[in-house]
């Protein structure tokens, strides 16, 4: 039983978008920002919410390799595609506008692709593929990462966590959205077990020597320090597939660095050749497709429910009360967590108070009392 406070979304909301303000961004980007974090937390991915608000957004801000203010250029621009320059301001700010653009583009086309250099986290994934769904088409993004994956028979962090993300409108209630990264895990579900004072489960994570790590914070550092790396989807070496893994993470660089003649790999790592910080300069790419291009909207959204149901229908395993299609599970924390609010544990709400503290904001929260 999860036994943390909880935070109203409405509280928490209006806190991160004050701290974000406060932190220099425009108020419409830090609202948009919150609601990019909120909404990881809605679906239960806390690895990429409220948990990662101070250390990649507010901290990147402080140490100005991260812009408050962001100033999109177009590059160049079809009818059915763009390149923007983010100009290393807030990346989700830069994705929405390109999301925008590539749905606007879709629906003229039928099919779209923008994508964005000099950008940096734009949250989870699964937001700008959402936004695609609820437009009634097709959403595949994708973004590189500061190295943490290893190549398959090596152990040097080459390929960051890389997602790729595909959402599909469905005549369900929820939307079909395949959202996580090509490592078996990804940095920030280990800062997530740093902050809970958890060992990282071992086979996850490789050291130097090809020897397996636990220590979160130990981990942290080494992946820092190209002493550790991730290992991709399917684990060490071809036997369970690991090659696999490794190759859509090469997909996702590929995608989100060559199209837009951006950076790739060991340019990702956040700092310059005298080892100080600087701007991580990542790039996202976002596909859309329109379904009415093809057989209509009605048609793919049965069509794709019915794959779905069959799929959770099937006959399951001894033991297994259901199985699940991505996107249900997501959905199913919301529902629970809708009226309840956020759950926030003993690091986020160190994080939270320092913020707080830092820009002078007159707020007060639950687990103070």
């Amino acid at each position: 039983m999860d036994t943390r406070p909880y935070i109203s979304w409405e509280l928490i909301g209006n806190f991160m978008t004050d701290a974000f303000v406060a932190a220099g961004v425009p108020r419409e980007d830090a609202s948009l920002c919150a609601d990019v974090l909120m909404e990881s937390d809605r679906r239960g991915i806390e690895s990429h919410g409220c948990n990662r608000f101070k250390p990649i957004y507010i901290d990147r801000i402080q140490a100005g390799i991260q812009k408050p203010v962001t100033e999109i250029e177009v590059l160049r621009e079809t009818g059915a595609t763009a390149v923007l320059d983010a100009h290393d301001g807030m990346g989700m700010v830069a994705s929405k506008r390109a999301m925008e653009m590539a749905i606007a583009k879709a629906k003229s086309c039928g099919i779209s692709m923008v994508t964005v250099r000099n950008s940096t986290h734009y949250g989870i994934a699964g937001y700008w593929s959402t936004m695609a769904t609820e437009a009634g088409m097709i959403g595949i993004t994708g973004t590189n990462a500061r190295p943490s994956i290893a190549p398959t028979f090596g152990v040097e962090n080459m390929l960051g966590t890389n997602p790729l993300t595909v959402g599909f409108p469905t005549d369900e209630e929820f939307p079909f959205m395949l959202d996580c990264a090509t490592s078996i895990t990804q940095r920030g579900k280990i800062e997530y077990y740093a902050r809970n004072g958890q060992d990282t489960p071992a086979g996850m994570v490789i050291g130097a020597d090809g020897s397996a790590m636990t220590d979160s914070p130990r981990i942290l550092q080494a992946l820092t320090s190209g002493e550790a790396a991730l290992a991709p989807l399917g684990g060490i070496g071809e036997e369970l597939g690991g090659y696999k893994g490794y190759g859509y993470a090469t997909v996702v660089e590929v995608l989100s660095a060559a199209l837009q003649a951006g950076s790739y790999l060991k340019l990702l790592n956040g700092t310059d050749a005298e080892g100080r910080k600087q701007p991580y300069h990542l790039g996202h790419f976002f596909l859309v497709i329109d379904p009415e291009a093809f057989m209509g909207l009605d048609t793919f959204r049965r069509i794709c429910g019915d794959i779905l149901r069959q799929l959770r229908d099937s006959k399951k395993a001894p033991g297994q009360e259901r199985i699940y299609t991505a996107g249900q599970k997501e959905y199913l924390v919301w529902l629970e967590r809708r009226d309840k609010g956020v759950p926030v544990g003993e690091g986020v709400q160190r994080d939270l108070l320092a913020v707080r503290d830092y820009y002078h904001l007159p707020y007060t929260f639950p687990f103070e009392n």
